[in-house]
């Protein structure tokens, strides 16, 4: 099943505007609200192969995807069309957040971006070589997490003081019990096989006061996946995620001593709620020295990750100015305390 919104207007096909939050009619400029989109302008229909095939409404040529896709622009006119059969039920997301940044803002920022590498190409830096530019919604689990810790600890405080002749040294030992509850919102771990995990968490936060109930338009002109791992099989990575905040804000209530040490330490995480989410994100395609680079921008925030090549000439130079800097320190101290130059 293919989905196309038809411009009220004109008949063209409209796409999501992320400036506007509109749905956008690139033929006569017509902007419509999501929310009040009249039904008589979303076209359905139905191809006798639903896996891989299916066919623009617009120009009649084919559509292949893969099985993941479900929502993609046509390679021949431009329209994008959403793959509405994949997102039915256990498919369908629950929230959404839409593309604020618009391709023209993704590329002047990516842009901005390559020029601030103080260690990169000369070459690299002038950001002429992206091969393509893709805004994709990819699919997150947002977890609400209930964290239950119990911390079984020693502490010990030291005091020194002098008696007479003597200086004595009192060590006290502390008995330390805690027993906290912690929750957490919106834990996001990503669910596509496609994406880097290490990428998509580089990405983060996301500002989630923007998460609205999804709708199909929102896909309209971009291309979007379907998760391939469910709840239950993120959740293990969901619960690493929060560990390092679990200690930390464990430790924090634990202070005032000079040593402590950790008999016991029980955290018993437990899912409260998962949330299907699709997350807007723009990923680069860069070529330089004959080799593809690939970069992501959070597409509500513009944050921009990735790794870029590194100019070997530009560390030697900064590490010999380093190392030049440091040797008229060391040679200025010895002048200072009488060494002399």
């Amino acid at each position: 099943m293919v989905i196309n919104y038809k411009c009220p207007n004109c008949g063209g096909d409209m796409a999501f505007d992320s400036e506007s939050g509109k749905l956008h009619c690139h033929s006569c400029g017509r902007y419509d609200k999501i929310e009040d989109f009249p039904d008589e302008y979303i076209t359905t229909t139905f191809s006798e192969d639903e896996a891989n095939e299916y066919h623009c409404k617009n120009c009649g040529a084919v559509i292949i995807t893969d099985k993941d896709t479900t929502a993609t622009t046509c390679s021949f006119c431009g329209a994008g069309v959403v793959l509405g059969d994949r997102l039915s039920g256990k498919m369908a997301p629950a929230k959404i957040i839409p593309f604020t940044i618009s391709k023209e803002q993704a590329t002047k920022s990516f842009k901005s971006w390559c020029k601030n590498g103080r260690l990169t190409p000369k070459g690299f830096m002038t950001a002429d070589r992206i091969k393509d530019l893709t805004g994709i919604y990819v699919p997150f689990w947002l977890y609400d997490l209930d964290s239950s810790v119990q911390v079984n600890a020693i502490g010990t405080k030291v005091r020194t003081y002098p008696k007479g002749d003597y200086i004595y040294t009192e060590t006290r030992y502390y008995d330390i019990y805690r027993d906290i509850n912690l929750d957490y919102i919106k834990i996001p771990v990503d669910a596509s096989e496609k994406m880097q995990d290490t990428l998509m968490d580089r990405l983060e936060p996301y500002q989630y006061n923007d998460l609205k109930e999804f709708k199909t338009p929102y896909l309209a002109g971009y291309i979007a996946e379907k998760y391939n791992y469910d709840e239950g099989e993120l959740l293990p990575r969901a619960k690493h995620k929060i560990e390092n905040y679990i200690k930390s804000y464990v430790n924090s209530t634990i202070i005032g001593y000079s040593s402590v040490r950790y008999n016991n330490e029980n955290i018993d995480t437990r899912k409260k709620h998962a949330y299907y989410t699709l997350l807007p994100v723009w990923m680069f395609y860069y070529d330089y020295d004959k080799q593809e680079h690939t970069f992501a921008m959070n597409g509500q925030t513009g944050k921009v990750v990735g790794k870029p090549p590194i100019s070997y000439t530009k560390v030697a130079v900064w590490f010999s100015g380093i190392a030049g800097i440091t040797f008229l320190i060391l040679k200025l101290i010895a002048f200072i305390m009488g060494g002399g130059f």
